[in-house]
């Protein structure tokens, strides 16, 4: 376990072996914090950390980071400036009982550091996931794959940028085998920084999108900053990229690395790959699979045609990390892997698909996918693709042009959703069967009335619209 001696080691490079508190994980939300807790007070815009101390140390946290003066009644050992080794480490020997706050430079940094330095004491595989859609689902199913024979961690929630991957990695310990950790993306030069934190053995790309193109400037920069993972892995044999065939951009990324590239998709050229794709709607998909010399036929309950390559590439992380046949199928065939999308009931009947996380071409392409293997009359509700940047325009008549070959109703939230009626207009989608919203409230209203039972209705927008005030308006309450 993480100990107060490691901390004090990582940040001063001295190393006090009385310094014997552990440290159970960490945590920059005083409500996150469990007994032994290291706190980590992060200043913001709107909130400042350190405000939160009280909070913190009352819920049981055994160490805090600060980088400003706090309360006297909260003992406190200034790391700036330290004296010679010797004078400090026994100047300080009596003061490490906790509850103890550890003044530093800049708390974010700080706890960077100490994650960087507990990585390096972990003999751990890391497999690192990046991508513009399917990562959350990925690490997952991934997670659940590699818990039939390793004793696994995997970031929790969307801990995936510069504060929340130092903290899934505060929660590793030596009775770790492998750990499962997405890596998020908004500009170049991120993805590094994680990969220097984590030092991750396997990479694994979904694909590339749109998403984020607003701030990243383009799918070519979303290109150069997601192959920041296969170049930072190790060299073969010891390194192993997993990447996408059917996406060109991914495919490219074969020459961005030193590690073995493992290729899955659709294409009999990829390593691993699928064929006969079935969807069952929401009983799931099922497919077969073909590695090597062998066809093995699955079944797995994620919901959409397009989550083939999320079990791909859960399956394609097992082979490489030495898993049976049986222990894949077994991790694949977990029901709780499905996050985004959940199904529920309207008190008239209808099946209600909630997919109001958040939206980008991609991911709206593959729900419209899934509502077309609904049965009964077709709605969808769609919002607002935000971050689109240069690919506004092209991201949403594209979604527009598949509304118009899968929905029999389309109601659209936003001003940029208009695109998405244009095009759904122009590609044949009848103009009454096509209703334009600026808020809330009327959509409800006009779903309220006119839906029956056997209506399947899809709602999906961009997570700032929170269209899922739309679903829990028109939701049965259990």
């Amino acid at each position: 376990m993480l100990t107060l001696a490691d901390v004090l080691e990582a940040l001063t490079n001295i190393r006090l072996e009385a310094a014997k508190t552990v440290i159970t994980e960490a945590a920059i939300d005083s409500r996150q914090v469990i007994p032994g807790s290291l706190f980590v007070a992060i200043p913001g815009e709107r909130v400042d950390g350190h405000d939160f101390l009280p909070e913190a140390f009352k819920r049981g946290a055994s160490l805090a980071l600060i980088q400003r003066d706090v309360e006297a009644s909260f003992h406190s050992l200034d790391l700036r400036n330290l004296p010679a080794a010797g004078d400090w480490a026994a100047s300080v020997a009596g003061q490490l009982d906790a509850p103890l706050c550890l003044r530093v430079e800049n708390t974010l940094a700080a706890l960077q550091q100490i994650a960087r330095f507990w990585r390096r004491k972990l003999d751990v595989r890391v497999i690192g996931i990046t991508g513009s859609v399917g990562k959350s689902t990925t690490k997952e199913m991934t997670a659940e794959v590699l818990s039939q024979r390793y004793h696994t961690l995997k970031s929790p929630g969307n801990l995936n940028n510069e504060i929340g991957l130092p903290l899934s990695i505060l929660r590793l310990s030596s009775g770790y085998e492998r750990a499962v950790l997405e890596m998020g993306f908004y500009v170049p030069g991120e993805i590094a920084f994680l990969c220097d934190l984590a030092l991750p053995q396997v990479g694994v790309v979904t694909n590339i999108g749109t998403v984020h193109a607003e701030r990243a400037g383009s799918q070519e920069n979303i290109f150069i900053g997601k192959s920041e993972l296969v170049q930072a892995l190790p060299p073969a044999p010891h390194g192993i990229a997993i990447l996408n065939y059917d996406d060109p951009w991914v495919r490219k990324m074969e020459e961005k690395t030193r590690a073995q590239v493992f290729f899955y998709g659709l294409s009999p050229e990829a390593d691993l790959w699928a064929d006969e794709v079935t969807g069952l709607g929401l009983e799931g998909i099922r497919f077969r699979l073909h590695y090597q010399h062998e066809t093995l036929h699955a079944r797995v309950p994620l919901i959409g045609r397009h989550s083939v390559h999320t079990a791909l590439r859960a399956a394609a992380v097992g082979l490489v990390e030495g898993l049976t046949w049986q222990e894949i199928f077994d991790g694949l065939r977990q029901g709780h892997t499905q996050l985004r999308l959940v199904a529920v009931r309207s008190s008239s009947g209808a099946l209600l698909l909630d997919d109001t996380y958040n939206a980008s071409p991609e991911s709206m392409l593959a729900a419209l996918n899934l509502l077309d293997e609904m049965e009964g009359r077709k709605i969808a509700v769609l919002g607002d693709m935000l971050e689109l940047g240069p690919y506004e325009r092209q991201g949403h008549e594209m979604v527009g042009l598949r509304v118009a070959q899968v929905a029999n109703i389309l109601l659209t939230l936003g001003q940029r959703a208009h695109l998405i009626a244009e095009a759904a207009r122009r590609a044949g989608l009848p103009k009454n069967s096509i209703q334009e919203f600026e808020t809330i409230e009327p959509i409800v209203e006009w779903l309220s009335k006119n839906l029956s039972a056997g209506d399947s209705v899809l709602v999906k927008g961009s997570h700032g619209l929170r269209m899922d005030r739309i679903i829990n308006a028109l939701e049965v309450s259990s």
